[in-house]
């Protein structure tokens, strides 16, 4: 499946109603592509991300009597016309649907709360709805889309701003939702972009992270980005699903992993040189080295077959 990249440029206040009368307020998160650094985010690494509005997750929220979190009638399915259909659904997208990631969220952010004593008491209920056009499980971050357009929503509903959760702050507990939460694992990249939007740069240097808690960002003007052209495996069930010892072997201070990190964050200032001077074809080529040296560290089998016809096709056609 192939698609021109639409550059989400902006950051979404949260888009409300077309009537003033309607009570529910809308927040979106777009899906994410990462230009160079990828994957040095979880190893104190850099990156260039760049968020497209080709897909994306939204949020409403709306006050009620109790707090609901309503199931998504695709993404959570529960009702069937028959045995095959429900082994389809089930086959596809496994048993835990969007829903958790609402659920895990919210029980995140009522300990933050708590934790920085902001008190949500005196606002009642509220609903809480999700829907979702990013495939999954093809490396366009749509998990933690919803989780970053629920925290939006949680935000907005209890009038909370940078002085309550300072943005550079959210990414990180984006991602704390989905490690801590939800077990899965995986870096800031994708937290940060779907947090600001538009093109960024993002250092996770380890002094800074450790420091404060979060990276230095820097936003790139989108004008200078190339056109581009964003190719994913439409049917990911068989694409690089081998497990990696990649973040056991750094933990463990494998040269070959460190050195890489390295060499993965050197890429990315050079890209950053080179999309200010709007240099595309050094772009082009930073971005085939970041490429190579994934697959070199991380093997054919982790990296999927499917997807590496992809990136050989593309090289083919320049």
């Amino acid at each position: 499946a192939t698609a021109a990249a639409r550059l989400a440029c902006t950051a979404v206040a949260g888009s409300q109603g077309v009537e003033a009368a309607d009570p529910w307020r809308t927040h979106t998160a777009y899906a994410r592509i990462g230009l160079v650094g990828n994957p040095s985010d979880g190893f104190f690494g850099k990156t260039i991300a760049v968020a497209v509005s080709n897909w994306k997750a939204s949020v409403r929220i709306r006050p009620s009597p109790r707090i609901v979190l309503e199931p998504h009638p695709v993404c959570d399915p529960h009702a069937f016309d028959s045995m095959e259909e429900l082994h389809r659904a089930y086959s596809k997208q496994g048993y835990q649907g969007g829903i958790i990631l609402l659920e895990a969220t919210c029980k995140k952010f009522c300990e933050y709360c708590k934790k920085h004593q902001i008190d949500l008491s005196g606002k009642g209920g509220f609903t809480l709805q999700y829907d979702t056009n990013i495939p999954r499980q093809v490396g366009l971050a749509g998990s933690s889309a919803l989780i970053t357009a629920t925290l939006n929503c949680l935000l907005d509903f209890y009038g909370l701003g940078e002085d309550a959760m300072p943005m550079p702050v959210r990414p990180s507990f984006v991602l704390s939702v989905e490690v801590e939460e939800l077990s899965i694992q995986a870096g800031l990249q994708d937290r940060v972009i779907q947090t600001y939007q538009g093109c960024m740069f993002m250092d996770f240097a380890k002094e800074m992270l450790e420091a404060r808690g979060h990276g230095a960002y820097e936003r790139i003007p989108t004008s200078t980005l190339p056109p581009l052209w964003l190719a994913y495996v439409a049917d990911p069930s068989n694409s690089g699903k081998i497990h990696s010892d990649v973040k056991a072997r750094w933990q463990g201070g494998d040269a070959e992993v460190v050195a890489a990190m390295k060499t993965f964050a050197r890429f990315t200032d050079e890209a950053h040189t080179s999309l200010l001077a709007r240099d595309w074809a050094s772009l082009g080529k930073l971005m085939e080295s970041n490429f190579d040296l994934r697959r070199q560290i991380y093997g054919d089998a982790c990296l999927g077959a499917a997807n590496l016809a992809m990136v050989a096709l593309a090289k083919e056609l320049g």
